[in-house]
């Protein structure tokens, strides 16, 4: 069947670690399986040391069909970065933080130029999510409303260059939805209640667990991580726009992007995260998944 890896950011040793221990093997220059797949759930550029070479083991699995990939919330930064808007500039302002952001991958293809835009048009064939009738993958978030009002858009489930500047458009359901399926579903905290995030930049909302019904729900029990500030309190109702939680009678879903910290686990019988921040010193995880049961810690495999 499938197995499922996480976001790389660019180590491309412990993506070779991993493959080599879910047995697939390098044939003709591409890792392959028998009987298997890999599904990638994005994010498999910045911040690591590995960038191209990590590109350079993905991208042949999936042109040769020995893998799947979704567009992570970091090809879709990149793919703004670097394409103009048609009013003049950028798509991704190149502000001090975006440029930061995306520095480790710059200085990578540094005199490669052609090579990188040519990754750039690769991310761009990536799907927003893939679905069969056994799973869901998605990069942060899967909420039917949001994956229904992208099908009504995307052309076969993929963005095109005039719908990624459509989704540059600020507080469009368009928008929002593309916003919440790369990168999460936010909680506006209380006021006066703020914390600074790994990159060290001011927070006043937290990455939630969308996953979970948020009735009787405290904030720090909803928070995807521990916030020293966050309080034990339920959470107001005021706070609460929408609870479209994911329902325990609904196929297994996949997902990455949360920095997730020590071993990694199953959040619910069919809620699988695969980001266990291999690019802060964590793991690369994997979730081998044969389509029968509930999913079952077992079935994980990390370097």
């Amino acid at each position: 069947m499938y197995d499922l890896i996480g976001d790389i950011h660019g180590h491309a040793d412990e993506l070779e670690q991993l493959l080599t221990q879910l047995h697939y093997q390098k044939i003709d220059g591409i890792y392959q399986h028998s009987s298997r797949k890999i599904i990638f759930v994005g994010d498999f550029i910045d911040r690591g040391p590995k960038i191209r070479e990590t590109l350079e083991i993905v991208k042949p699995m999936v042109d040769h069909g020995h893998a799947i990939a979704v567009m992570g919330n970091h090809e879709y930064n990149a793919i703004c970065f670097h394409l103009h808007k048609f009013s003049g500039g950028h798509l991704r302002p190149h502000l001090i933080k975006n440029i930061i952001q995306h520095y480790e991958t710059l200085k990578q293809f540094q005199n490669r130029q052609k090579e990188y835009e040519e990754y750039i048009e690769w991310f761009l064939t990536l799907p927003l999510y893939y679905e069969n009738d056994d799973l869901r993958v998605v990069h942060a978030c899967w909420d039917q409303k949001n994956i229904d009002l992208l099908r009504s858009f995307l052309e076969n489930d993929r963005l095109t260059p005039e719908l990624i500047e459509k989704s540059t458009i600020k507080n469009t359901p368009f928008t929002n939805a593309v916003e919440q399926t790369l990168k999460g579903k936010e909680l506006q905290l209380p006021d006066g209640i703020s914390f600074f995030d790994k990159d060290g930049n001011e927070r006043k909302e937290i990455r939630y667990k969308w996953w979970e019904n948020m009735e009787g729900m405290t904030y720090q029990s909803i928070s995807v991580h521990p916030v020293e500030q966050l309080s034990d309190e339920p959470i107001e109702h005021t706070a609460i726009t929408e609870n479209s939680f994911y329902a325990s009678e609904e196929k297994p879903v996949f997902f990455g992007h949360y920095w997730l910290k020590n071993k990694p686990n199953i959040y619910k019988n069919n809620v699988c995260c695969l980001d266990y921040s291999v690019a802060k010193g964590g793991l690369l995880a994997a979730y081998s998944f044969d389509g029968k049961g509930e999913l079952n810690n077992s079935n994980f495999t990390a370097v």
